[in-house]
């Protein structure tokens, strides 16, 4: 039996004392394994649990599959000395686990539905081996209710044992951005919900040894569940506002990224840069809308705003059609090169990209596809099932069209002189970036097109 429970806070009020006690998380995604290495930062026995192999044996060698310096440090450090194990057997990391952190996806399937079952599976596993007295906090993004529901009952089902009586259950709210996952995880403020009252004060005990700013306590699970959807559902309508203020400049002849600085610099409020859609903010909307429309509730503008984002996609092969026509050329049989295959600028993260879905798109209307981004070898760009060549140059070679996918600082150093000579001319530039300037691009003889970027003048 686990005293979890039953902790006050000078039981594990020094790194010395958390020693006694073993945190299991499962899914070591970016925010769960950068949470399972604060943990043993802090002094906690940590349990790191994934089910995929391969990410069990970087981390048992000490190493992990993401660019972020801070994180291999930790790992190497606590691998060797003892406070970090991995494994990818959930039921024993349940069993040997005082408090059990679950950080799994919640992926949206082709018809927009939510997919718990990465949720329910964990549930059932850690259920088989949870202990009396235990504590399992949820992070994994769900639809308010959801923990209260399918995740409790689960647990409870596979246990036998009762959610609030027998083990505590809480969720807490963790929102990062891209490059700044373990600043947001240490400093940006937690909510925390629960069950009973005394989930809410464990969890909150638990959670402030590795947060350096207050936890906010919030009256009911499904509350803490809403806080995290509504940020994103926030930065969903945002986002669809830019990408509408986008197209109205294309057509005003107006530079919507010169707009857009002027507008940042006297506005507390500042516009984002407007983008292809992508996976990570749409996902979180769907669990939303998903929720209300099962209380019939109908949430009109986020649904508006999603269908704007989606829509953006279709935007660019518009652009693309558009900077041929004016090369004189067609979408069919185009060679198009496509420049970066990651979720976000600057980061070497491939899941969330809009790019695979541009590419088999434009496949699908004729054009021939490969793809660069520096950020990733030609042989991972091959495993990810891209058509990609070893090198920039050998990129361009003979190709009708470039399009910016993602905005890389490197791609803002391109030699335009340079890739002209290598491409079939006249070719055009679509950037959805927003990182080539219109003027030089026009000056080296490329159409120019780019999102939001209405100044083109061929």
């Amino acid at each position: 039996m686990a005293m979890t429970m039953k902790l006050a806070r000078e039981a594990i009020d020094t790194p010395e004392k958390r020693e006694k006690y073993t945190v299991s998380v499962v899914g070591c995604g970016r925010v769960g394994l950068l949470t399972a290495c604060l943990f043993a930062e802090a002094g906690f026995k940590v349990i790191g649990v994934d089910s995929n192999q391969r990410i069990v044996n970087l981390l048992k060698k000490g190493k992990s599959s993401f660019t972020e310096p801070q994180l291999h440090a930790f790992i190497e450090k606590h691998i060797k000395n003892g406070c970090f194990t991995a494994t990818a057997n959930a039921r024993n990391a349940a069993s040997a686990g005082d408090v059990i952190i679950i950080n799994v996806p919640t992926p949206v399937d082709k018809k927009k539905k939510p997919d718990y079952s990465h949720i329910e599976k964990t549930c059932r596993e850690v259920g088989m081996s949870l202990r009396s007295g235990s504590l399992i906090i949820f992070q994994s993004t769900m639809g308010p209710r959801v923990t209260e529901t399918l995740a409790k009952e689960t647990l409870e089902n596979a246990s036998g044992l009762k959610a609030g009586t027998d083990f505590g259950l809480a969720y807490c709210t963790i929102c990062t951005t891209p490059r700044r996952t373990l600043e947001d995880i240490t400093t940006r403020t937690r909510v925390v919900g629960a069950i009973n009252q005394q989930s809410l004060n464990v969890a909150a005990l638990i959670l402030g040894t590795i947060a350096k700013v207050e936890i906010v306590k919030v009256r009911d699970i499904k509350t803490a569940e809403a806080v995290k959807l509504f940020e994103k559902a926030y930065q969903d309508v945002n986002v669809a506002l830019t990408n509408e203020l986008a197209h109205f400049c294309e057509k005003a002849g107006i530079d919507f990224v010169e707009a857009r600085n002027a507008v940042n610099l006297q506005s507390p409020q500042s516009i984002q840069v407007p983008r292809i859609a992508d996976v990570h903010i749409p996902e979180d909307s769907y669990l939303l809308v998903e929720e209300a429309e099962a209380m019939n509730v109908k949430l009109r503008m986020l649904t508006l705003a999603k269908k704007i984002n989606d829509e953006t996609l279709d935007h660019t092969l518009h652009l693309v059609r558009d900077a041929l026509r004016s090369c004189q050329k067609t979408l069919r049989r185009a060679k198009i090169s496509i420049f970066g295959v990651s979720s976000r600028p600057n980061m070497r993260e491939p899941h969330g990209s809009p790019t695979k879905k541009l590419v088999n798109t434009l496949k699908k209307r004729g054009a021939l596809v490969q793809v660069y981004d520096p950020f990733f070898s030609h042989k991972e760009l091959s495993k990810m099932g891209y058509s990609a060549k070893t090198t920039l140059t050998k990129t361009v070679e003979g190709v009708d069209c470039i399009i910016v996918a993602v905005g890389h600082d490197r791609f803002r150093q391109l030699n335009l002189r340079r890739l002209k000579i290598f491409v079939k001319k006249p070719a055009a530039i679509v950037d959805m970036g927003h990182v080539i300037d219109p003027a030089k691009a026009e000056k080296e003889g490329f159409v120019y097109r780019g999102f939001g970027r209405g100044v083109w003048t061929k």
